[in-house]
């Protein structure tokens, strides 16, 4: 466990402070700054020996929270990268968007604030990139099997980096210019900016995944063509047509279907020049 007597010691949350609002709206960045490494030890000190770590259970990956606490905790962040990449491909995403219900299913949350998993979480593989600890893992040999991957989502690419690195020759299609599906175009930059998505891309390429932009699957190749060409297809769209509320109010300016206003949004900031933006 991490320190025996941390959550007596330190009883309140200190979450990563937030950039000041006057400086924030100057620019599309995220909103929250790093948060200092004595401050973080102390609130993943607060990680208790628990009998049931019922974190494991909130936590749709099974991230083995407390494994990683205690490591933060001694300062043993290379270790610590290692455990949270053992359930999770891409903890810089989740550590940044996931409204973390393992924070929820904290024990210690019975009596004193829960743990600030979650900042734990993204400070671990914020770290770690700085530190040069991600690095590529490029299968030892290839099975001679390919595999086809639809969508370059959170699933896409998950399912299509954990593929390459048992030996698979994978290739991702994407119908967008750019890969990343709802992570490039759904999520604005001052949840998290882009170059989160890029850096991750880098280390998928060099193990040897494949990318295909500008392909819509059913139009430009059709979904025979790819069961022919490649031992197995995995299905890994997103929902592109949106479901309507026929509530009051949904007729008036302004209010617009999520997707149709992010994606040019995100262009925008990206730098394209998008028509009436």
């Amino acid at each position: 466990m991490a320190d025996p007597r941390g959550f007596l010691k330190v009883r309140q949350r200190e979450t990563q402070p937030r950039r000041p609002v006057p400086v924030r709206i100057m620019d599309w960045k995220e909103v929250y700054e790093s948060q200092e490494k004595g401050v973080l030890k102390a609130q993943a000190g607060r990680c208790m020996d628990c009998g049931v770590p019922f974190c494991h259970q909130g936590c749709p990956l099974g991230n083995l929270i407390p494994e990683w606490n205690d490591l933060v905790w001694r300062d043993r962040g290379e270790e610590a990268v290692e455990r949270l990449h053992a359930t999770n491909n891409f903890p810089e995403f989740t550590g940044r968007l996931c409204p973390a219900p393992c924070e929820a299913s904290c024990v210690l949350g019975i009596n004193q604030p829960a743990v600030t998993i979650k900042q734990v979480e993204v400070s671990i593989i914020d770290e770690a990139f700085d530190n040069g600890w991600v690095n590529p893992l490029p299968p030892t040999r290839l099975t001679g099997k390919t595999v086809a991957v639809v969508g370059s989502g959170p699933a896409g690419l998950a399912v299509a980096q954990q593929l390459t690195r048992v030996g698979h020759t994978v290739a991702v299609y994407e119908r967008d210019d750019k890969i990343g599906g709802l992570l490039r175009y759904g999520i604005p930059d001052f949840k998290m900016e882009k170059e989160q998505v890029d850096r991750r891309l880098e280390q998928m390429r060099a193990e040897g995944t494949r990318f295909r932009t500008g392909v819509a699957v059913g139009t430009d190749v059709t979904w025979e063509q790819l069961r022919r060409r490649y031992d197995a297809v995995v299905v890994a769209t997103g929902a592109t047509v949106p479901r309507d509320l026929k509530i009051p109010g949904r007729g008036l300016d302004g209010v617009h279907f999520a997707m149709d206003y992010l994606v040019p949004a995100n262009r925008v900031v990206a730098g394209e020049t998008v028509e009436n933006q």
